[in-house]
C-alpha cells in the first residue's frame, strides 16, 4: 500500500501568482514561493497543494490549460519548479499540484487541430455532435455564467462538448488514446518529484458523454487503471479528488477490492462541509453529528480531506433550500456575497464577523475531526475577500505579508498587480499581515501554529477511527472522540454562547492522566471528567491516554 503520509499531513492550499513575486512583475511566482517556505515549515504545513501551473490564457484563473508538460511563463520554469520541490523537500514538505485534464484551453494544439479537419489526429480526442444535441442545456457547472454545455464551431462544422466554460472543451475519454496521454502527464510529473496530484472534476472525467444523454454512464474502472499507473511510478503518490456527488456515490470513488481501496487516496468531504457550516450558522452540533453519522465507510488507506474554505465558492448544494438559507442568512446576506445559486464567495473571517473566538472555534472543530484537514492561503492571519472582483476572484487577491506597498506580496506598481490587494477597513494589509502577527504571540498566526503542532502530535485524528460521544449534552456543545494505536484524544466545542459543563464521567476508566493540550483558555484540571467546563465557543482537546487500550 505504501507509506500512508496523507493520513497526518496538513495540507496548504495556494495560488502561485497571488502568493509571493520575486521579480517586480506584479505577479507571484516560483522563486517568490521558494522563499516563503520557511514561513510554511514554521506554520506547520507538511503538503503543498498548488493550484494550476501549467502555460494557460488564464480565462479561468489557469484551469484552462494549453501545454500539460510545462510551467506558465509567468510563474517561472520547469528549472524552477525543480528547485522548489528540492528545496520543500528539505523542509519536510510534499508538493502536489493540480491535475486538470477533463478538458483543455480551446487553443491547445490538440484542440487547434481538431477542429480544423474531421481527419485531424487529433479530432477524436475531443467530444463532438454533428447536430444540435438535445441536452444541450443541462448540466451546466456555473449557473448564472455559463448557458450550455454544447456550441457549434464554425471552423469544426460540428458541435464541441463542454462541461465547463466554452472555452474549455471536454476530452473524450472514450478514447484510449487520451487515457495513454493522461498516463504519460502523470508520470512526467511524478518523475520530477511530485508527491500526488489533486484531481479536478473527477465525476466528469469518468463520464462517458453521448450527445443527448445528460446522463451519461461512469466508467469507474479508469480510476483503478490511474490508482495502479500512480503506484507503480512512486509508491506514496496519493491522489486527492474533488467529487461532489451523492453520498451513496462516494464508495465507488474509493473502491472496494477485498476491502482496501483500489481508487483514489482522498476524497474532499464536501457533505461534512456544508454540514459544519450549518452547524456554525445554527450554533447547534447536531449537522456534524449527522455528518460523522451518514459518513460511508472507507477501505483501509482511504481519507477524507477536510475544509472550511477552499479556492472555489462555499457550496451548499447538498444542504435543503432551507438549510442553505439558514447559512445565507447568517454568512451571506447580501446577495453579491453570493454565487452559482448555491455558493458564498467569501473568506472565513468576515463570515464570522472577524470574531476571533469563533474562528479558533470553527478551525479547531475542522482539524480535530476525522480526516487530512486542508488550510487554505491566508486563512491563518484571518484574510478578507474583495466583493468588488468577479465571480471567485473575490477570495484570491494577494497574499497579506507586510505594511509595506502591496502587502510585500511585490515591489510592482498597484495597477501592474495580477489582482488588487486589500489596502483599506478592517482587513487592509495595513492592519492584517503576517508581520504584524508575527511579532504577537496572542495573534491569529501565533495560534494556528500552536495548534497545528498540538494535531502533529495527535497522530490519531488523522489515521485513527473518529467517534461522537453520544452522552447528554448541554445545547450546543460537541464532544468527540479519535481512537488510534497512539492513544485517544477527547474533544469539546461549544458552538454556542453559553458556558456549560459537562460530564464526561464515562470516560474516567479510560483515562490514565487526562491533561488537556490545546484550549480557548486556562481550564481547571479535569480529575475525574464529571464536570468538564467549557465556555461559549469554547474548544478543549484533551489527551486520554497514551497507546492503545488493554
Amino acid at each position: 500500500m505504501g507509506d500512508r503520509w496523507y493520513q497526518e499531513a496538513v495540507v496548504y492550499c495556494l495560488d502561485i501568482d497571488t502568493f509571493a513575486d520575486s521579480n517586480a512583475d506584479g505577479v507571484g511566482d516560483i522563486p517568490g514561493l521558494i522563499s516563503r517556505l520557511d514561513y510554511l515549515a514554521r506554520l506547520g504545513v507538511t503538503c503543498l497543494w498548488l493550484h494550476p501551473i501549467h502555460p494557460s490564457p488564464n480565462k479561468d484563473d489557469g484551469y484552462d490549460v494549453t501545454d500539460f508538460y510545462n510551467v506558465d511563463p509567468r510563474f517561472g520554469t520547469l528549472g524552477d519548479f525543480a528547485e522548489l520541490l528540492h528545496q520543500a523537500s528539505n523542509r519536510g514538505i510534499r508538493v502536489i499540484i493540480d491535475l486538470v485534464v477533463n478538458h483543455t484551453s480551446d487553443q491547445h494544439p490538440w484542440f487547434v487541430s481538431a477542429r480544423s479537419s474531421p481527419d485531424s489526429p487529433y479530432r477524436d480526442w475531443y467530444v463532438w455532435a454533428d447536430h444540435e444535441p438535445t441536452d444541450r442545456h443541462q448540466g451546466m457547472v456555473f449557473p448564472g455564467e455559463q448557458h450550455e454545455t454544447w456550441t457549434y464551431d464554425r471552423t469544426a462544422k460540428a458541435w464541441f462538448y463542454h462541461r465547463f466554460y466554452k472555452y474549455q472543451p471536454d476530452l473524450n475519454f472514450h478514447n484510449p488514446e487520451v487515457r495513454a496521454e493522461i498516463k504519460k502527464i502523470i508520470s512526467f510529473w511524478l518523475q520530477l518529484g511530485v508527491a500526488g496530484f489533486r484531481m479536478d472534476a473527477v465525476p466528469f472525467i469518468i463520464e462517458l458523454t453521448e450527445p443527448g444523454h445528460p446522463e451519461s454512464p461512469k466508467d469507474f474502472d479508469y480510476l483503478t487503471e490511474l490508482r495502479q499507473h500512480v503506484q507503480w511510478r512512486r509508491g506514496d503518490a496519493v491522489l486527492l479528488a474533488e467529487a461532489n456527488v451523492e453520498p451513496d456515490e462516494l464508495p465507488q470513488f474509493f473502491g472496494d477490492n477485498a476491502g482496501s481501496g483500489n481508487r483514489l487516496h482522498m476524497l474532499f468531504d464536501f457533505m461534512l462541509n456544508g454540514r459544519l457550516m450549518l452547524a456554525l450558522a445554527r450554533q447547534d452540533p447536531e449537522p456534524v453529528i449527522e455528518a460523522l453519522r451518514d459518513t460511508p465507510k472507507l477501505p483501509e488507506g482511504g481519507q477524507w480531506a477536510t475544509f472550511l474554505r477552499n479556492h472555489d465558492e462555499i457550496d451548499l448544494s447538498r444542504l435543503t433550500a432551507e438549510q442553505r438559507e439558514q447559512v445565507y442568512a447568517q454568512f451571506g446576506p447580501e446577495e453579491h456575497m453570493r454565487i452559482y445559486e448555491r455558493g458564498i464567495r467569501r473568506r472565513f473571517a468576515p463570515m464570522l464577523d472577524n470574531d476571533r473566538r469563533r474562528i479558533e472555534l470553527a478551525y479547531s472543530l475542522q482539524f480535530s475531526l476525522r480526516g487530512t484537514p486542508v488550510l487554505r492561503y491566508g486563512e491563518e492571519i484571518g484574510m478578507g475577500e474583495n466583493l468588488d472582483l468577479h465571480g471567485r476572484e473575490a477570495i484570491r487577491t494577494p497574499m497579506q505579508w507586510s505594511y509595506q506597498p502591496n502587502a510585500g506580496f511585490s515591489a510592482a506598481e498597484a495597477e501592474k498587480l495580477v489582482r488588487p490587494v486589500i489596502e483599506s477597513g478592517e482587513y487592509g494589509y495595513p492592519t492584517v499581515n503576517v508581520t504584524a502577527q508575527r511579532k504577537d504571540r496572542n495573534s491569529l498566526l501565533s495560534w494556528f501554529e500552536r495548534m497545528i503542532r498540538t494535531l502533529r502530535e495527535a497522530p490519531e485524528i488523522g489515521s485513527g477511527s473518529t467517534t461522537h460521544i453520544d452522552v447528554p449534552m448541554p445545547a450546543g456543545v460537541l464532544a468527540h472522540r479519535a481512537d488510534g494505536a497512539t492513544g485517544t484524544m477527547v474533544f469539546l466545542h461549544n458552538l454556542g454562547t453559553e458556558d456549560a459543563v459537562v460530564d464526561l464521567g464515562l470516560l474516567a476508566d479510560e483515562a490514565e492522566l487526562p491533561i488537556d493540550v490545546l484550549t480557548d483558555r486556562s481550564y481547571r484540571e479535569l480529575g475525574k471528567m464529571d464536570a468538564v467546563q467549557i465556555n461559549g465557543y469554547g474548544y478543549r482537546w484533551i489527551r486520554l491516554r497514551r497507546g492503545p487500550l488493554g
